[in-house]
């Protein structure tokens, strides 16, 4: 369709430009068309637009071609600040398992102790009882 040095951002723009014409143009009329040249007329705004597009060196083709690299531009610059949020995310994400490990050893700790506490409640008071008798055993042996 154009020389191989032609843009093909500016080809396939002259193409949307094409297609959006002919369907504001003509939307309605494309189920009905009974005949092979039933949009002849489209020609002209072909031919006037082909001329629009001939010269790539021309004002409102270089506008185009400049508005789609900084479109390109603006998605690369979005791309690359999702990735340096997603490195931010996933340092925040290490941080928090640091702080989790440690949280964890912690309350391990305080578990061991809180089970000591525990036994020490539970017996304490059979172990006091059991070394009075035992007491008594041996001042009454040493009494008597």
């Amino acid at each position: 369709m154009c020389d191989r040095s032609y843009p093909k951002k500016l080809a396939f723009q002259y193409l949307e430009d094409l297609k959006n014409e002919f369907e504001r143009v003509n939307g309605s009329q494309i189920e009905t068309a009974a005949r092979p040249y039933a949009f002849i007329k489209f020609d002209t705004f072909i031919q006037k637009t082909k001329k629009l597009y001939l010269d790539t060196r021309t004002q409102r083709n270089l506008a185009k071609l400049n508005d789609e690299l900084y479109e390109v531009h603006q998605i690369m610059t979005r791309n690359v600040q999702e990735v340096l949020g997603v490195g931010e995310k996933l340092d925040q994400v290490s941080e928090m398992s640091s702080r989790l490990t440690s949280d964890t050893r912690i309350y391990a700790d305080k578990a061991k102790d809180l089970n000591r506490q525990a036994l020490i409640r539970k017996y304490a008071p059979v172990a006091i009882v059991i070394g009075v008798v035992l007491m008594l055993f041996w001042v009454k042996n040493k009494i008597w």
